[in-house]
Formats: structure tokens, C-alpha cells, sequence
């Protein structure tokens, strides 16, 4: 069987990514708590990266060393449909106690921890350290030629602090990803 398209007609499949209804692209960070043991990181991802679904930041780290359990905090993005099947696929997955979702759950805390090497000399190491104290970043590591500054806070203070020390000699940068918790009881 051949298929023919009129000129300027177009193939629509199942897979394809955009948005037909335009709704709104939304981000949503995800708590998950899981069984800590081999192989559960990696079905978690294999949903996202299977399905097409974006992971814009990622941490795990064992929560309860009795009960072997960790936490996955994950920030992603998609339509409010896209959202909702994400986390019915991830409550899905046997080794998943919980899935929150701490963006429509209520108030949370979000937290990033960052490194950054700035390089540079004369006034430009003065004004990244000018910098560095009205961000409250730390200096961990200090050289003639450059320093390493830790920095705490929201991803878009991150951003910022980035962004600023780009021109003074930023030359790398490690960040940890997002960790979220919910604010009260």
C-alpha cells in the first residue's frame, strides 16, 4: 500500500511532540519515593527518555537507610495532560511508594547547590567577590588565578549568579539539581 499526500497536507503521528491543543507548557517538580536498589534509577529515566519527556534536573540520594528506601526529585516539563501521565506511569512502576507533586501540592522549598570556577586577575577577581558576598556564595577554593565559589538557592539565583560571573572568567560550573520538600506537616 502506497500512501499519497496532497501537496502541503502533512502526516500526523501519534509520537509527534507538539502541542496541537496549545496549552500551556508547565514545570512540575516530583518527589518520588522508591525501593533503593539496583536497576530503579534507570527504570524511572527509561519512562522519560521512552516516552519522550524531559528531565531538566535530577537527584537522588538514599532517604531511610533501615527501610532502604530513596528519594528521586525530579524537575520536568509538559502540558498539564502530560504531567498528569507522567506521574500515573511513575506510581506505576513496582518499586515506587509515592509520587508528589510538590508544585500542586502546596507550598514547597527548592534548593540547588552549585560550584563555579572563575578565573581571572585584578579587578575582575574584585568585582566576582563583590559579587560572591551579595549572593552569600562561599569561596571553597582560592588560587592566584582563580577561585571556586559554592552557592546555594533557587535555580533562578543560580542562573543569576551565573550569568554575572560569565564576563569576570567563569570557566566551569557543577550544579546539583533541584531539591524540593514540602513546607509544613
Amino acid at each position: 500500500m502506497t500512501l499519497h499526500l496532497k501537496k502541503g497536507s502533512s502526516r500526523k503521528s501519534a509520537y509527534d511532540l507538539k502541542n496541537p491543543l496549545d496549552e500551556q507548557i508547565e514545570t512540575h517538580t516530583l518527589a518520588v519515593l522508591v525501593d533503593n536498589e539496583a536497576g530503579v534509577l534507570a527504570r524511572v529515566i527509561g519512562l522519560f527518555s521512552g516516552r519522550g519527556y524531559n528531565i531538566e534536573s535530577l537527584t537522588v540520594a538514599e532517604t531511610d537507610t533501615a527501610g532502604h528506601r530513596s528519594r528521586i526529585t525530579i524537575v520536568t516539563t509538559g502540558t498539564p495532560a502530560v504531567i498528569e501521565q507522567i506521574k500515573a506511569q511513575l506510581a506505576g512502576i513496582v518499586p515506587v511508594y509515592r509520587v508528589n507533586d510538590l508544585t500542586v501540592e502546596g507550598p514547597s522549598v527548592e534548593r540547588e547547590m552549585a560550584l563555579l570556577k572563575v578565573a581571572g586577575k585584578g579587578d575582575k577577581r574584585v568585582e566576582a567577590m563583590r559579587l560572591a558576598d551579595i549572593f552569600r556564595a562561599n569561596v571553597v577554593d582560592s588560587t592566584l588565578e582563580s577561585f571556586v565559589f559554592e552557592i546555594t538557592g533557587t535555580p533562578e539565583k543560580i542562573d543569576a549568579f551565573s550569568d554575572l560571573m560569565r564576563p569576570l572568567g567563569l570557566c566551569d560550573i557543577a550544579r546539583t539539581g533541584v531539591a524540593a520538600m514540602a513546607r509544613g506537616t
